[in-house]
């Protein structure tokens, strides 16, 4: 490893994106879970836990055409293989939009995968995956969401790692009609989730916990600063996103030939 390369896994650990603490009582309903999914501390902390019997999950009060959005997330710790945390956006129907990002737990001591993908129109199959650069259980983490009708950039700690530009003029569709909501949930997926379903979930380790907080997001058509709307990559963005995806990027669907026979998408090429 350069020593550029260590200055700069020191500088990403300690870049953290400010997110104002909002009321997450009046921001978020709690969807499923059967008390399991809980609201505390005044409404500064979300906690989601999943036992053998069920996970639990929440939405968003407000829907959203367009945003800058940010959560911070503490996931599970130890030993979570079989699990998954997920928080996204997306809108209702079976022709929905959706930006996701999902974690998938592991064994104690491995890196867990931060999975991201993009629908439109149903459509999705635009996955990519990552390894973190730091422990993402130890302490809260901030992953945001920028969609705006140029682009879709998913960054952690201010450090983007992903960009999904608007292509629709080369053909490519755009998640850009239809509002969307905030969920998240933990759950159980051991039939996939780790090493391709191969671990399974140890209940021994139940309930397991991951836990939300300082919620904030900007939306089109209100007050304050709107620049979010004409947000794009600066080239110290696409420098970062570029050594993000060559150092800890494991999957890339612009890269599986193999599912692909019939050639690439279109986006893969642009």
């Amino acid at each position: 490893m350069t020593n550029n390369n260590i200055i700069l896994i020191g500088f990403l650990s300690f870049v953290v994106v400010l997110a104002s603490a909002g009321n997450l009582n009046q921001d978020f309903q709690i969807t499923w879970g059967d008390g399991r999914a809980k609201i505390l501390d005044g409404g500064r902390l979300l906690t989601l836990s999943l036992d053998k019997y069920s996970g639990s999950g929440f939405r968003s009060a407000n829907q959203y055409l367009f945003a800058k959005i940010d959560m911070q997330l503490k996931l599970v710790p130890g030993n979570s293989a079989g699990t998954v945390t997920t928080y996204y956006l997306s809108s209702e129907g079976s022709a929905h939009d959706e930006i996701d990002y999902e974690f998938l737990g592991n064994l104690s001591g491995d890196p867990y995968i931060l999975h991201t993908n993009i629908f439109t129109q149903g459509k999705g199959n635009k996955e990519q995956q990552f390894y973190l650069w730091f422990d993402p259980t130890k302490d809260f983490h901030t992953y945001s969401i920028l969609w705006n009708p140029q682009t879709i950039i998913f960054s952690v700690d201010g450090t983007p790692i992903r960009e999904f530009k608007n292509m629709e003029s080369k053909g490519v569709p755009f998640p850009k009609s239809q509002a969307m909501k905030i969920y998240g949930s933990l759950w159980d997926a051991e039939d996939w989730a780790t090493r391709g379903g191969l671990v399974k979930t140890d209940w021994t380790h139940a309930p397991f916990t991951a836990s939300f907080r300082s919620f904030n997001a900007k939306t089109g058509g209100g007050g304050g600063d709107q620049s979010w709307l004409k947000e794009s990559l600066d080239s110290t963005g696409q420098a970062r996103i570029k050594w993000v995806q060559k150092n800890y990027m494991i999957y890339n669907y612009c890269a599986d030939a193999k599912r692909f026979p019939q050639g690439f998408p279109p986006e893969c090429s642009l």
